[in-house]
């Protein structure tokens, strides 16, 4: 038993989180990176400069919210990359995984080195209260839906690492997130834009045809982005904007769903990823899957996955 410190460095949200695994409660902080008005994102250079300067600040709130001193840490561990397929690597993780290393040197214990996308699945299933799917070593069926990723993946618990994530469907093209923030630039919203987008499309209740071809169970989104460009150039309302960008990435999720369920076996589906976070994707797939989501607040780029696998790593003795 003990407290475990994670980080999560990413392309757009600098956070942490504390895990108690005594009690099974995590408690976490974040902030978002300042990308300027009007732009999609910002060099990784820069990204790397503000996590630097960002990361100091949000632990100290971390520590404050959760009421436990630094002595208590018991080890930490951070995001180091992207996914757990080799090559995979961005640097804005090297922030975290920089914090981890120094804060382990300085207590003498390990590092624990994971994957973002691991932490995201992990984030799902403790908000969820379904952690206890890793113990019974159950396969799993998990999306990845974030700007950064639109996978379909395997998730099996390993021995060495706390899971084994393996892709097996993705996006030949446009990611999902990305789909979303470049539909609410086109309709004046914030970056990163899904709130937003939720809402606008939530106002509307038009019903779309949408027709979804795979090509081998992969997508491509890049016709969404043109079609509602296309819409919004004939006029038409925000919100039924919105609402087709939404509606079409679900289609376009469903039947990567019904794909994978028929060639890869019937397993529990379980949903992680910021664009996880909206509302009528959720409810569809609830519905019609029994899936499991994280709360909106757990879907988005956070720590709190982090330090529950460095948690269980650690105890299990496993080696990451």
């Amino acid at each position: 038993m003990g407290l475990f410190l994670g980080f999560d460095t990413s392309n757009y949200t600098t956070s942490a989180a504390l895990f108690d695994s005594a009690s099974q409660k995590a408690v976490g902080e974040k902030k978002l990176l300042p990308v300027k008005a009007g732009e999609l994102g910002m060099r990784q250079s820069d990204a790397v400069f503000h996590h630097t300067v960002q990361l100091p600040g949000v632990v100290e709130l971390l520590f404050a919210k959760a009421g436990r001193n630094k002595s208590d840490i018991t080890a930490a561990g951070a995001s180091s990359r992207p996914r757990d397929a080799e090559g995979s690597y961005m640097p804005c993780f090297l922030v975290g995984e920089s914090a981890a290393r120094c804060i382990s040197a300085a207590n003498g214990s390990r590092p624990y080195l994971l994957s973002h996308q691991a932490g995201h699945v992990a984030a799902t299933l403790y908000s969820a209260e379904k952690l206890g799917m890793l113990m019974i070593k159950e396969r799993f069926m998990a999306f990845h839906v974030s700007g950064g990723t639109t996978e379909v993946i395997l998730v099996v618990p390993d021995e060495e690492k706390v899971i084994k994530c393996t892709p097996l469907l993705s996006t030949l093209d446009l990611k999902a997130g990305q789909a979303i923030d470049r539909t609410g630039a086109l309709l004046g919203l914030p970056f990163p834009s899904g709130r937003y987008l939720d809402e606008l499309a939530c106002k509307s209740d038009r019903d779309f045809k949408i027709s979804v071809k795979l090509k081998n169970g992969c997508c491509s989104l890049s016709g969404l982005q043109n079609k509602c460009e296309a819409m919004k150039k004939r006029g038409e309302s925000d919100s039924d904007i919105a609402r087709y960008c939404i509606m079409c990435i679900a289609e376009t999720l469903d039947k990567m769903a019904e794909y994978s369920l028929s060639n890869f076996g019937d397993m529990q589906l379980v949903f992680s990823g910021g664009v996880m976070s909206n509302s009528i994707i959720r409810k569809r797939f609830t519905e019609k899957y029994g899936a499991i989501f994280a709360s909106p607040e757990l879907s988005s780029d956070n720590a709190v996955g982090i330090a529950v696998l460095t948690s269980l790593a650690a105890e299990k003795g496993r080696r990451i």
